[in-house]
């Protein structure tokens, strides 16, 4: 006999629909026509059920007695009694900051949600993050400053096959969310123009109709030169921004000196493409320009955006059907993970923590005073670099997340690791980070529990349970549950919080919590998502229709204006030097999601990409006495990495590339570099200064 759930894809923030069939002999995946996917799924998501079952499987607590010793099993007493008696030990020695808490981009946002709660009222500490900050942070910060709100695409997903003009800047969709590829194909047989920016010629690049390759990163001036040519043409749209925004003469004076002559110095991009981006972008009717990690994932990365975003701004575009500026967010839930308080600044509903009628309000619906609430806290990576230094934080909880493996400089992240006093990690699968912890919980997985994520559209979608944990196995909403009965008698707060465990419950508080903020979740329940295919936020009122079109009439700031801002290209923090001559960047491959934990272990995922590479232009390779499939050695000023090379001439001769989702000494999170952007945080993953060599 079978069974039969709607439900969505646990990897990436398209979260397409996806039917899960329980029988006699397993878990299968079906397709399901959903408005994102239309059917579609990719290799990830057909084989997602393979890890249900899987043999590594967690399904019991796991303890480590001495510091050179090795995990054992454990019950879940003995577990959380050593949880709680090592939070208890760290607090009463070091403070409340001294306990901090790691979350993940694809955690639901119910779970999302209780982790901000218990960080800040059980365990009262400031430090709070999670792994969003190195995928979506500089998008977030550029969209905020620019129209007061931060969602991922402000139109719904199907806008794409009809812009007249499609600008992916940094974006690899091919390989990163396949089933998005149907739009870009769609709009291609309309007529439209595709343009890709990337310093490689990607699966996603080869369908394009006009490819600019830079130098990494340089997209800055490339979008300042962008701007320049549409301004010198007389292709800016004057009444929309007379009407709808403010900065603009700040803005033109500044980019009057991107002329492309000099821009095509810096960037390597030749005038005349230059020259037909902007044409094609300019005469549009209708077009969009969407920015990816490949543009936001540096040390200028919210400069960056703002630029590509002041160009839509000029062009007349947000706001218009089939027109705009959107983000593709990368993580399930990044969206919504950012949205309900895993971020070190953030309280629910997109409020600012240093925000005192935020504060109030949200203490409000926890049942707290708003002066128990901590401030903002360390960024994602200046977290991890603090963890067990004089005065960081000396215990760690980390929920769906594997920085080992996926944060930047990681030989310094996992020396942190090591250095802590309590590392707890909360995983269905002994991950890197996992390996180094002091106790293992193990957790349901995305087939086991309900719950809700928020893709890309900002659409608030039902992720369904099939069937319960395995036994052994708790949800991550019992494990904090059980936690802050032991825990909350001891704050400020007393013993009087809930922690409920049901989804459906959290969610009814996420929503009073949210009331009001920017991410306004007040009027969606469980009941409009399954009517409505998802609805998109901000929804105050369960009267009103969601907001699947933002930016019609107004922007959410305060005089309803978009904001112009202007911004001056920079070098990267590292540029090549004799002794670290090349570029490098890093990037995702079809068959693997983030650091691979998950992937890495379904056998057909292995087959179609077993192992990292390292793909460089074969006149570089002559050069440096390489052949294809050589072992090659990459070291930066941080470390070095292993893996054989893989020669293509659709790379930069003066760029390396390398994918990040392996451990060990493929790790190439060992070479990238920490310099952090001045407003996101965001590290700079993709460049910094290498050497390669034959190993």
């Amino acid at each position: 006999m079978s069974q039969d759930v709607a439900t969505h894809c646990p990897y990436c923030a398209l979260q397409c629909g996806m039917t899960l069939r329980r029988t006699d002999s397993g878990v299968r995946v079906l397709p399901r026509r959903f408005p994102t996917n239309r059917g579609g799924l990719c290799q990830k998501g057909w084989t997602a059920a393979e890890l249900l079952d899987h043999p590594n499987r967690l399904t019991t607590p796991l303890l480590r007695d001495r510091p050179d010793g090795d995990l054992r099993p454990a019950s879940w007493t003995e577990a959380l009694d050593r949880v709680e008696a090592g939070i208890r030990r760290v607090q009463t020695a070091y403070g409340r900051d001294a306990v901090a808490v790691f979350g993940g981009g694809g955690l639901t946002n119910e779970k999302a949600y209780a982790l901000g709660k218990f960080a800040r009222v059980v365990l009262g500490t400031r430090n709070i993050d999670y792994n969003g900050r190195f995928c979506m942070s500089s998008a977030a910060a550029a969209g905020n400053r620019a129209f007061g709100v931060d969602r991922g695409l402000p139109f719904p997903l199907a806008d794409l096959a009809t812009a007249d003009t499609l600008l992916l800047v940094g974006a690899n969709v091919a390989e990163t969310m396949p089933p998005l590829v149907r739009y870009l194909v769609e709009q291609r047989q309309r007529g439209g123009t595709l343009i890709v920016i990337d310093p490689r010629v990607t699966a996603t690049a080869r369908q394009a109709t006009l490819h600019l390759q830079p130098t990494p990163g340089t997209d800055l001036a490339v979008a300042n030169a962008l701007l320049h040519i549409a301004l010198a043409e007389g292709w800016l749209d004057k009444d929309y921004i007379a009407a709808r925004t403010t900065g603009f003469t700040e803005v033109r004076r500044v980019v009057a000196s991107y002329w492309p002559a000099r821009v095509e110095q810096l960037s390597g991009v030749p005038v005349a493409d230059l020259e037909a981006a902007a044409r094609a972008l300019g005469t549009a009717e209708r077009a969009i320009i969407l920015t990816a990690r490949g543009a936001e994932q540096h040390a200028k990365g919210v400069d960056t955006v703002t630029a590509f975003i002041n160009l839509a701004l000029a062009l007349g575009l947000p706001g218009r059907p089939g027109s705009g500026y959107g983000c593709l967010t990368g993580q399930g839930n990044g969206q919504g993970g950012r949205e309900h308080g895993q971020k070190a600044d953030q309280l629910p509903g997109y409020r600012r923590i240093d925000d005192p009628a935020a504060r109030a309000h949200v203490a409000a619906v926890w049942g707290v005073r708003p002066e128990t609430l901590p401030g903002p806290g360390l960024s994602a990576y200046e977290l991890l670099s603090a963890l067990g230094t004089a005065d960081g934080p000396k215990a760690l909880l980390v929920f769906g997340s594997n920085p080992v493996v996926s944060a930047p400089r990681a030989a310094r992240v996992t020396a942190r690791l090591r250095a802590l006093d309590l590392l707890v990690v909360a995983d269905f699968v002994r991950s890197e980070t996992a390996e180094l912890a002091d106790v293992v919980l193990p957790t349901a997985q995305w087939a086991e529990e309900d719950g809700t994520m928020t893709n890309l559209e900002g659409r608030v979608l039902r992720r369904r349970a099939l069937r319960p944990p395995p036994a052994g196995v708790r949800t991550d909403l019992e494990i904090l549950a059980d936690l802050a009965g032991r825990l909350a008698p001891v704050t400020a707060a007393g013993a009087g919080l809930r922690f409920p465990v049901e989804p459906r419950e959290v969610f009814a508080e996420l929503r009073h919590a949210s009331a009001g903020g920017i991410a306004d979740y007040a009027g969606i329940s469980w009941e409009r998502i399954d009517a409505e295919d998802g609805v998109f936020w901000p929804c105050p009122e369960p009267n009103l229709p969601g907001s699947p079109r933002m930016f019609t009439d107004r922007f959410p700031t305060p005089d309803g204006r978009a904001r112009f801002v202007p911004v001056e290209y920079r070098p990267a923090d590292e540029e090549p030097t004799p002794d670290y001559p090349l570029y490098l960047t890093t990037g995702r491959v079809l068959a693997q999601y983030q650091s691979g934990a998950q992937t890495r272990r379904i056998a057909p995922l292995r087959t179609a990409a077993p192992g990292a590479f390292v793909e460089l232009h074969p006149d570089l390779a002559v050069r440096l006495g390489i052949d294809d499939g050589d072992e090659v050695r990459v070291t930066s000023r941080r470390g070095e990495m292993r893996a054989p090379a893989r020669l293509s001439p659709g790379i930069r001769p003066d760029t390396v590339f390398a994918p990040f989702h392996w451990p060990g000494t493929a790790r190439i999170n060992s070479v990238t570099s920490d310099a952090l952007d001045p407003v996101s945080r965001m590290p700079e993953f993709k460049v910094c200064a290498v050497r390669v060599e034959k190993a």
